[in-house]
């Protein structure tokens, strides 16, 4: 739908603005859809997980006791301050500043998790990240991805970014829910 994705100088003005734009911290949408996302990757453990859009580690701090390795990404660095702070007793986590899809991390993970990223990005973009994940996505493993579908978000709205990913990558859904507010996909 949109030609451009929202760049790190959005997010940079945003956490400028507030360190917790969407309240991550405080919000019950947030934490019911934090408990539910948990709920559905917690049947196993993982070697190795990444979460792009990571923001200030909220998610995080409750995902990487399930990994062995994890590793958050963000486009901006300021909330990877929080974010580093918030997980400091998770000696195996990670944070790394990377703006995907241009940038993406070597190796491979048995979890990626794209929570709330996806309609921030233009279609190439998606088709660039499935293809990213595709990749890196190793044998067995899950991807998860979760979009706010409340009113349109931009640069698209959040069913268009989950129908766009997942017809690029291509991957079987093992799990879908839908709620009021988002939609949430595990993907294996």
């Amino acid at each position: 739908m949109s030609e451009r994705s929202r760049d790190a100088a959005y997010f940079e003005a945003m956490y400028a603005a507030d360190p917790d734009p969407w309240r991550f911290r405080t919000s019950a949408y947030e934490a019911e859809k934090y408990a539910a996302t948990v709920a559905a990757i917690a049947d196993r453990r993982y070697r190795s997980a990444l979460e792009v859009g990571c923001s200030i580690g909220v998610l995080s701090q409750q995902v990487a006791p399930l990994c062995e390795a994890f590793l958050g990404l963000d486009i901006a660095e300021v909330p990877l301050v929080a974010a580093r702070a918030r997980c400091a007793g998770l000696d195996h986590a990670r944070f790394a500043r990377m703006a995907v899809p241009g940038e993406w991390p070597a190796g491979g993970f048995d979890l990626i998790l794209l929570s709330e990223v996806l309609y921030f990005l233009s279609d190439a973009d998606i088709r660039a990240t499935a293809a990213h994940v595709r990749r890196s996505l190793l044998p067995g493993g899950r991807v998860l991805l979760v979009n706010w579908i409340g009113e349109p978000s931009d640069p698209q709205p959040g069913d268009l970014a989950a129908a766009a990913f997942m017809a690029a990558a291509g991957l079987a859904v093992e799990r879908a829910e839908r709620v009021e507010c988002y939609r949430l996909e595990l993907l294996s």
